[in-house]
């Protein structure tokens, strides 16, 4: 196997977690990091038993020193960074005209000021191995609705960040792309379901199933598959693919 190093951020549930497994078949070393001490550790045992070597980092990536500590500890333990895949991130699904500004900055500071951060630490590694990165958006970034107001306009935010990336890295030899996931089934879409249901009087079954209707979508997507397509994004194959903002969604949003 080619030594290879991935760091992958939101690792320890749902899709960050699904990635990280994945990535073990491609990469020989993986650095997780997330919240959840006791998910990162289950993931790591998951990416050890698939064939790749596993650290974790139990930090928070809206404390600003986080990403020194991942760069630093990655290059410590590994000697290099040949991918940076950015997945954590959650951002409150409340409606426009309720949200505070705490809750605005909150889901900023993670998802959008957390991965750029991370990657601008990393840049200098990724120079050297010609690496790559990539961003989780979603697919609201398209389709703004008022109580997706904040997800919506963090996960544009989080595209456009990824583009202005991409472009530096066309001069200094860096992949980057961002993937926009729609309605996966994750822990994450199970509490949101649950909330939805609280507040409509209905099963969360029902509302898995009215959600599923009013999306105008056949099923929910699976943490795995989008993990397959992060997989091919930090691959040789889609290495002259960069600047792009991939969307898997079920075919939500209808625009072109």
């Amino acid at each position: 196997m080619k030594k290879s190093i991935a760091i992958v951020t939101g690792g320890s549930q749902g899709i960050g977690r699904a990635t990280a497994i994945r990535l073990a078949k491609d990469f020989s070393g993986l650095m997780l990091v997330a919240r959840d001490k006791e998910g990162l550790t289950k993931t790591a045992e998951a990416v050890t038993a698939a064939g790749a070597k596993a650290e974790i980092l139990n930090l928070d990536l809206k404390d600003r020193e986080a990403p020194g500590k991942i760069v630093e500890k990655t290059l410590e333990v590994f000697g290099q960074i040949d991918a940076v895949v950015n997945i954590a991130g959650a951002v409150p699904q409340i409606n426009l005209l309720e949200m505070t500004d705490d809750q605005w900055d909150d889901g900023a500071e993670l998802k959008l000021h957390g991965a750029r951060r991370l990657t601008i630490k990393a840049w200098d590694a990724l120079k050297a191995t010609k690496g790559s990165v990539i961003f989780t958006s979603g697919n609201s970034a398209l389709d703004p609705k008022p109580g997706f107001a904040a997800v919506a306009t963090i996960n544009a935010a989080v595209v456009a960040l990824a583009k202005a990336f991409a472009e530096q890295g066309i001069i200094d030899g860096v992949q980057v792309n961002s993937v926009l996931p729609g309605p996966v089934m994750s822990s994450r879409r199970v509490g949101f379901l649950e909330h939805w249901s609280k507040l409509n009087n209905i099963t969360a079954e029902q509302a898995a199933s009215k959600f599923l209707e009013e999306s105008h979508i056949s099923r929910y997507g699976q943490p795995e598959e989008i993990a397959e397509l992060m997989a091919f994004l930090v691959s040789p194959a889609a290495k002259w693919m960069t600047g792009t903002a991939v969307r898997m969604d079920g075919g939500e949003v209808k625009g072109i």
